[in-house]
């Protein structure tokens, strides 16, 4: 199928085959009718993308910080690779859908094929979109009408905030798509409304509305108008919904506002507030989120879970409906917002308009009828072929499942820098698939995880995707007698490992088949050193693992118990992996403790010490914080035996004291042993052998990692 991406690192468009989403739990798959560009947010990101680096980062400083802060722990050269990989991602670019159900997830209730509905889907033939993100259009409403919904609601959000009642006076200041929605929306509430803008065809339309309106571009006083507008005695309240960098429109909001007004930001301004000007009058001032409640909590997007209506009145999916119920009797009229209608495929046109008008309001675009053969087709377009077949002689041939960060970073480069042939990347959406798969000379990308198992030329698949499907993936991988390489976690609980091993004995049978972790510490170059001296010394050792590991907010997936399994399971457990190797021994005892969240620290259980007994006497403890600073090293690891000391800081430098011919192993540049782990199993999966790893290490690891999360909050 088609869809809009826009480069990050240049802004240029492209309107891109990638594969139709497979259709998930708790999901629709709508075929689009037609899509809105919202002028604003999207000419906002067009001017990012054309801006140099060094405008880009004068535009988000925030980010600046956070990259200064990387190159103190990671170096200057692991940075820059970081940032550009950043900018070279696409943007999916559009929020404003209308289509066709084609598709219901399972769990899904209340919708229908055939449904007509809008959602915040992207600029796309086909979109895969959560149904509470979703609303049914009524009959009336034809689509190029309903694409409008999702504006409507972020302006109905922003008056929600603003509480309006029958008869008082509103300001709007700025008269783009949502300003001109509001104002509607408040006239249909009962309030008078005064709009101000600097472009007359808007001020136009707003008059048209029931406003009454200010030009400060001919020299119209927006003071002294809204001071006859509300009769001497101010406003009730204001909505800002321009975009500008100044502080004037929120100095100038509160000037208007009568004691106790209230001021509510829908757009992007600057925010220097005057103490005075809210001191003196008590003043209220919001910003509004989107669309409503709910937004940008996982648990409401993501997995459904619903706001009680008699506890939160309106959300997201309430105020779609009620957006586009207000279309549908006529109280707001979007077709006079529209500046133009294209076709899908004349989206450089629409984009063109857009970059230079800077009066253009809604550009809606068409696509095809979805009972055209096109359409039909399309839909089960779930794999994109993207370059030649490469020679049948290179072997093995390596499938991805999981295109994220991680595996775009770091572990896709370094299988390719094995020589391997890369078949097939898969992704649920397929645009970071195919970004990462065109970037790494992958011959096909697909949103469908089966093509791969089923595919007869992939020797082996690697996994990276979020930690709650390895275990499934990997038991799905080993059944198709695929070899198998997991981004850690290996697994979530005990009955997942209990599935995996059964799942790889059964692989067993009949042929070897390969499964490792992604445990790349243990095949650093530094730690093969530090293994290689400590085998000379052969009395327990004592290891402290310090892990600077920052902070994760709590609703990250990861945090999530159920989808990434914490920070211990998901990734401390390198260390014990890392603990586990050095010593060579395996676990016998262990203790846990971590700092307990309350009502002000939201630690989960990325804050904890454990402490590793093993069988040879040995004792590692781990400390693994996120409750440091960024500047400090990320991860250290020192040894300390026979009268010697080890010290290995961030995978750069590693120092040693006491040691007959050793003093230091400094590298350029960090190196965390993956290209060497992916090696490995590259040459395992190729040559035959051992595996990388041995398989009972594989659980005893994971294993433990369960072991330290129930210890630690005892």
């Amino acid at each position: 199928m088609k869809q809009i991406l826009q480069s990050l690192k240049n802004g240029s468009l492209e309107l891109a085959e990638v594969p139709v989403p497979k259709l998930r739990a708790g999901q629709l798959l709508i075929r689009t009718h037609s899509s809105l560009i919202s002028a604003g947010t999207e000419r906002m990101l067009m001017d990012f993308g054309k801006a140099n680096i060094i405008q880009k980062a004068r535009q988000q400083p925030d980010k600046v910080r956070m990259v200064l802060d990387k190159v103190k722990t990671d170096g200057l050269a692991p940075t820059i690779a970081a940032v550009h990989n950043k900018l070279d991602q696409p943007l999916a670019l559009g929020y404003c859908n209308a289509g066709t159900v084609i598709g219901i997830g399972a769990g899904v209730r209340g919708f229908s094929l055939g449904d007509r509905v809008a959602s915040n889907g992207p600029h796309a033939e086909v979109v895969n979109v959560p149904t509470i993100l979703c609303a049914k259009i009524p009959a009336s409403v034809p689509h190029e009408q309903a694409c409008f919904t999702v504006l409507g609601a972020i302006a109905l959000q922003g008056i929600r905030l603003a509480r309006p009642t029958l008869g008082e006076g509103f300001v709007v200041i700025g008269l783009g798509l949502i300003g001109l929605l509001a104002v509607q929306l408040l006239r249909a509430q009962g309030c008078k409304v005064l709009g101000i803008d600097f472009d007359e065809a808007k001020l136009e339309l707003a008059r048209k509305f029931g406003a009454m309106t200010a030009n400060p571009a001919k020299g119209d006083d927006a003071l002294a108008v809204a001071n006859t507008f509300s009769n001497g005695q101010g406003v009730d309240g204001v909505l800002i919904t321009a975009s500008t960098k100044s502080n004037e429109p929120v100095h100038q909001a509160a000037q208007m506002c009568r004691k106790r007004g209230r001021i509510v930001l829908v757009g992007v301004t600057g925010l220097e507030l005057s103490r005075a000007d809210f001191y003196e009058k008590e003043l209220s001032f919001q910003v509004s989120c989107s669309y409503g409640p709910g937004r940008y909590d996982p648990s409401y997007e993501e997995k459904g879970n619903d706001y009680p209506i008699g506890f939160v009145r309106w959300t997201e999916q309430r105020n779609f409906e009620a957006v586009l119920h207000m279309i549908s009797e006529s109280k707001i009229d979007v077709m006079s917002l529209v500046s133009a209608e294209f076709s899908f495929e004349e989206y450089k046109k629409a984009y063109q308009l857009i970059d230079e008008g800077r009066t253009t309001l809604g550009v809606v675009m068409n696509y095809h009828s979805a009972m055209s053969d096109h359409a039909k087709e399309t839909c089960d377009r779930h794999t994109v072929v993207l370059a030649k077949q490469a020679s049948a002689e290179i072997e093995p041939v390596i499938s991805f499942i999981g295109a994220g960060n991680y595996a775009g970073q770091v572990l896709v480069p370094s299988f390719r820098s094995t020589g391997v042939r890369l078949k097939t990347i898969a992704s649920a959406g397929g645009i970071s698939a195919r970004h990462v798969g065109k970037k790494n000379g992958f011959e096909a990308v697909t949103a469908d995880l089966q093509a791969i198992l089923d595919d007869p030329e992939t020797d082996a698949v690697v996994i990276a995707t979020r930690h709650n499907s390895h275990a499934a993936q990997v038991c799905m991988a080993l059944k198709a007698g695929k070899h198998v390489f997991v981004e850690k976690p290996l697994a979530l609980n005990a009955k997942e490992i209990d599935e995996i091993s059964v799942a790889f004995k059964e692989a067993n049978r009949t042929a070897s088949r390969i499964l490792t972790v992604g445990f790349n510490r243990r095949f650093a170059p530094q730690v093969k050193r530090v293994k290689e001296l400590l085998s000379r010394v052969d009395e327990p050792k004592s290891f402290v693992v310090t892990v600077n590991a920052g902070s994760v907010p709590a609703d990250h997936w990861t945090q999530d118990p159920d989808v990434g399994g914490g920070r211990v399971i998901g990734e401390a457990c390198h260390f014990v992996d890392l603990l586990r190797y050095l010593v060579g021994y395996p676990v016998v005892d262990i203790q846990a403790t971590m700092i307990e969240g309350d009502a002000i620290f939201s630690y989960q259980d990325d804050n904890v010490s454990f402490t590793l007994r093993f069988e040879d006497g040995s004792v590692g403890t781990v400390h693994y914080f996120a409750n440091g600073h960024k500047s400090f090293p990320k991860e250290r690891i020192e040894v300390f035996c026979a009268g010697r000391v080890l010290q290995l800081d961030n995978f750069c430098k590693l120092k040693g004291w006491g040691w007959p011919g050793f003093r230091k192993m400094n590298l350029w540049r960090q190196n965390k042993g993956s290209a060497a782990c992916a090696q490995a199993f590259v040459d395992a999966v190729h040559k035959g052998g051992e595996m990388p790893i041995p398989f009972d290490e594989l659980l005893e690891v994971t294993r433990v990692s369960f072991d330290v999360v129930k210890l630690a909050k005892i």
